[in-house]
């Protein structure tokens, strides 16, 4: 409730903006934009693996999680729901652990930094600043407990090793030579 009930008309209109969509187009854009420019035309190899990635996220934080614990978000809950702060009214589905916003952020972030880490050093620190600030404006929504963005980063942490890693089992057994040390 604390992490919630921290709000003011400009901090609702922030969380609202980082919560939506429009955040999320520099966060695939740049990255491909700075990987054409060390990888040129393999820059389609890392957008096939970032599209995986990214459906694999999706996919297994609704269908292997929310689908199967069905632990209702704090604005849908019946016993707390008065005390929530939501923002337009906007609640969400039903479900909400794990976090889809957390796992998808975080599966990004890190897969995205394991990718360009040698080449572009500062990019850690950017994206996880962003999957955390993508993450909290859940909370900050009313649409998630803490525990669902934690749940949500990691799924969405181990999601992103999995893909880099085959990424590189396949860019090494077919000789690609992609820089991905």
């Amino acid at each position: 409730m604390f992490l919630n009930g921290i709000h003011s008309p400009t901090w609702d209109f922030i969380f609202e903006w980082i919560t939506g969509r429009a955040i999320w187009f520099p966060i695939i854009i740049v990255p491909l934009i700075l990987s054409a420019s060390k990888h040129k035309w393999k820059t389609l190899y890392f957008f096939l693996f970032m599209t995986l990635l990214f459906t694999m996220s999706e996919q297994i934080s609704v269908q292997l999680f929310k689908n199967v614990f069905e632990r209702l978000r704090p604005c849908h809950n019946e016993t707390i729901s008065s005390l929530v702060h939501i923002i337009n009214g906007h609640c969400g589905g039903q479900y909400g652990f794990v976090s889809s916003h957390a796992t998808n952020s975080f599966a990004l972030a890190m897969f995205i930094s394991l990718f360009l880490r040698n080449h572009y050093r500062f990019i850690f620190p950017i994206l996880l600043f962003w999957a955390v600030s993508v993450s909290y404006s859940r909370i900050y929504v009313g649409v998630h407990y803490p525990a669902d963005i934690l749940g949500g980063a990691i799924l969405g942490t181990v999601i992103a090793l999995f893909v880099y890693h085959l990424m590189k089992y396949i860019n090494n057994r077919f000789n690609l030579k992609i820089d991905m040390s």
